[in-house]
């Protein structure tokens, strides 16, 4: 079976199970998936329930999507996502994303816990990623391209749209949120980055790090959508600190960062549906 053709199975299934349309897709990474229970939800639908569908095997990922209104704004919301070091294709990571754009949404909203990698940020700050560096993933478009969804070359050079960051920007600050601006780099993972790593980072450029996003935005970007992220710096990298790092200190970090996490995904998803 071919991506495409998955993909278009997923998205039968899923169609024959939600009347719903959605103006924004929003994916919630490591210790966020919370939002999801804020908004007005009008239907939930298990990954399992989906014939082909990819599950998240991560603590802190749910693994569902939760279909609503923030405002007066349809929503899909993934609760939790797929990531490439769990041990599936490239294809599989990013075939959310192309499911949620044949559902109708219009935007795609990500969010992730990160490492920080500036030595201007501490945890709990919030990064609007501004762009990214993919290194050592495979790049989502690798193999025979789907023309049904784009262009076989797409442009790269606004991955992150710029109005919408305006957007975030505008709303963290009408909030009095802090908010970063930076670039986002996505390595394969599971394993933390090395202290070594970090300083690649950060001597290629980087702001933050994680593992995932990128290879989402890059597909989403394909396929026509809008894309803008947000990255909640959940600790400091590698070699930044003596403490060593811990997937339960990226879910407290998460935790803790909530209450203003909400409040900004939530006035900027407004404010981006006036725009649609």
């Amino acid at each position: 079976m071919t991506a495409y053709e998955k993909l278009i199975k997923c998205y039968e299934c899923v169609k024959s199970k939600i009347d719903f349309e959605p103006k924004v897709a929003l994916v919630l990474g490591s210790g966020l998936g919370d939002y999801a229970n804020s908004i007005d939800v009008k239907y939930t639908l298990s990954y399992n329930d989906i014939e082909g569908f990819p599950t998240s095997t991560v603590e802190g990922h749910k693994g569902q999507f939760v279909f609503g209104y923030v405002g007066e704004v349809p929503v899909v919301i993934m609760q939790g996502r797929v990531h490439y070091y769990e041990g599936y294709a490239m294809e599989d990571v990013v075939l959310p994303a192309r499911l949620m754009r044949m559902l109708g949404a219009k935007v795609l909203f990500l969010t992730n816990a990160s490492g920080g990698v500036n030595a201007g940020f501490k945890a709990g700050d919030f990064m609007l990623i501004t762009d990214h560096i993919s290194s050592f993933v495979p790049n989502p478009l690798i193999g025979k391209n789907i023309d049904e969804l784009g262009t076989r070359f797409p442009d790269m050079s606004e991955i992150y749209n710029k109005k919408l960051r305006d957007i975030i920007s505008g709303a963290a600050e009408d909030l009095d949120i802090t908010l970063r601006h930076g670039v986002y780099l996505q390595l394969t993972g599971p394993s933390f980055e090395s202290p070594a790593e970090i300083r690649m980072a950060r001597t290629i450029g980087a702001d933050a790090v994680g593992m995932s996003t990128a290879c989402e935005a890059i597909a989403a970007n394909h396929a026509g959508m809008k894309v803008c992220g947000i990255s909640c710096v959940a600790n400091l990298a590698a070699g930044m600190t003596d403490n060593p790092l811990t997937h339960a200190e990226v879910q407290e970090c998460a935790d803790k960062a909530a209450p203003l996490f909400k409040k900004l995904i939530t006035e900027s998803i407004i404010r981006i549906g006036k725009q649609l």
